[in-house]
């Protein structure tokens, strides 16, 4: 039995006898995959979260910046890619991290790579993903974004590009000696609990809003009509998706559930996921930030790095889903 069963009975209860809603209607359609995804996508948060905050709490952010500075750079890239699936941060808050990798000595090409997996990549993009699509689009995401970052951080890497950022980055060197406080089994059991709170609070918002358009997509736009312009026979929609999500600025709670209703209403799987990677890892918020500690020239080709991965995944999604 599919172990959200019991979910999918509150919806209809809720659907057709509390709110008294007429089946095989439209609006019936929306309310139910609203009620649906929305309590679904709330208990697979808690539970993770909680979960991925637990293995967080052995790992302070001095702590992982203190690892990273001492590793191969290649074996960094993929330290720092897989970091990020943990470290849930949206594109901006991820920068200050990303600045305090590179003033304790962690090669560029490796922040580089925490920088692009952090917002792709982490527990909510899971979750979400996991419970709209399954274990094998899930799993198939993550690989295919770390690959993305791994490959960013290492082609930055090799460029040599550190003289395009600013100076100041480079000024303030962190120690490498840093005490790390022991937290008894109570303390974490404590920390995961607020870690969970908190995170609820900053996404739910983003949760409602966006399962509220895929709902609205799901009960009244026409199957064929988004088909029609961004299906998998389309050769354009990869790279048009990818330009329109840069311009928008979400987290994957605000974005994963448009996924799911444009995927249900024929548009190609990969598409919908590069504009997903677009809207979480290249945003305009992002970059103006960056601005700040690098030189444009760098921001245009970490851009295009990751962007031209997003769009050679997307294409590759489309052609094997």
């Amino acid at each position: 039995m599919d172990i959200f069963y019991p979910l999918q009975l509150v919806a209809d209860w809720l659907t057709y006898g509390v709110f008294d809603i007429a089946h095989g209607t439209l609006l019936a359609s929306a309310v139910n995959f609203f009620i649906f995804d929305t309590t679904k996508i709330f208990v697979l948060l808690a539970v993770i979260i909680f979960v991925v905050s637990i293995i967080r709490s052995y790992l302070p952010p001095e702590k992982i910046r203190a690892v990273l500075a001492h590793k191969n750079k290649y074996v960094g890239n993929l330290l720092a890619s897989l970091l990020g699936i943990i470290t849930p941060f949206c594109s901006c808050s991820a920068i200050p991290l990303f600045l305090g990798f590179v003033q304790a000595g962690v090669p560029l090409g490796t922040t580089f790579s925490f920088l692009v997996a952090s917002p792709m990549i982490n527990e909510v993009a899971l979750v979400m993903l996991l419970g709209l699509f399954g274990w094998r689009i899930a799993i198939i995401y993550i690989v295919s974004g770390l690959i993305i970052a791994m490959l960013s951080g290492a082609l930055i890497g090799k460029l040599k590009v550190e003289n395009l950022v600013e100076p100041f980055v480079y000024q303030t060197v962190a120690g490498t000696s840093v005490d790390f406080p022991a937290m008894s089994p109570k303390e974490r059991m404590e920390y995961a609990r607020d870690y969970v709170v908190d995170i609820l609070k900053k996404v739910w918002l983003y949760v409602v809003i966006g399962v509220g358009v895929g709902a609205w997509i799901h009960g009244y736009v026409p199957v064929d009509f988004l088909a029609r312009y961004a299906g998998p026979d389309k050769w354009y929609a990869v790279p048009f998706a990818v330009i329109i999500g840069i311009p928008l600025y979400s987290n994957a709670a605000g974005v994963i559930p448009l996924v799911s209703a444009l995927t249900e209403k024929g548009v190609a799987m990969g598409t919908t996921l590069a504009f997903m990677m677009a809207v979480t890892a290249l945003s305009l918020p992002e970059f103006m930030i960056l601005k700040k500690v690098m030189k444009p020239k760098l921001i245009l080709l970490f851009a295009t790095i990751v962007g031209v991965g997003i769009i050679f995944t997307g294409y590759l999604f489309n052609a094997l889903l």
